[in-house]
């Protein structure tokens, strides 16, 4: 494992931290801003499942068989994730990355909230497959800080 290789997101929003953890670890604080269902149990071992594509087979619908790893209620969420059905060759490895969220309060009115998405091994397709989450959540954070807009 790569251990120092991970890919760090920031975003700054008008939101409570109360609102932005709601937003991550809740059913409809997910599908608020980040793919079109999800099955979220929030306990360590619980689902953390997001879905974008409902017309693929079940396994091919997006982030599914991810778990929740850790949290620290308003403070830290960690859950692990699988790569995109366009990279099979790393989606069906037994090792998965995993992310962590940390919150925290920034001023009166705003909540930082940094992603690090950890766990990479070495290989071509990782390579891709980082490169590919090192966009991807550049987006979900747009989408997420979006959503916080008022």
């Amino acid at each position: 494992m790569v251990l120092d290789k991970k890919i760090n997101k920031v975003a700054i929003v008008n939101a409570s931290v109360e609102e932005c953890w709601q937003l991550w670890t809740t059913h409809e604080g997910l599908k608020s801003f980040f793919g079109v269902d999800n099955k979220i149990d929030l306990k360590p071992g619980g689902a953390f499942e997001i879905y974008f594509d409902m017309g693929q087979q079940q396994g091919e619908r997006g982030g599914e068989g991810n778990k929740i790893l850790s949290y620290l209620p308003e403070t830290m969420l960690s859950f692990s994730w699988n790569a995109p059905p366009s990279i099979p060759e790393i989606r069906n490895q037994s090792h998965r990355t995993w992310v962590v969220l940390y919150f925290k309060k920034v001023g009166s009115e705003h909540t930082e909230v940094s992603l690090s998405h950890l766990g990479w091994l070495e290989g071509d397709k990782w390579d891709e497959t980082f490169e590919y989450f090192d966009r991807a959540w550049d987006i979900v954070m747009d989408w997420f800080s979006n959503c916080c807009k008022t």
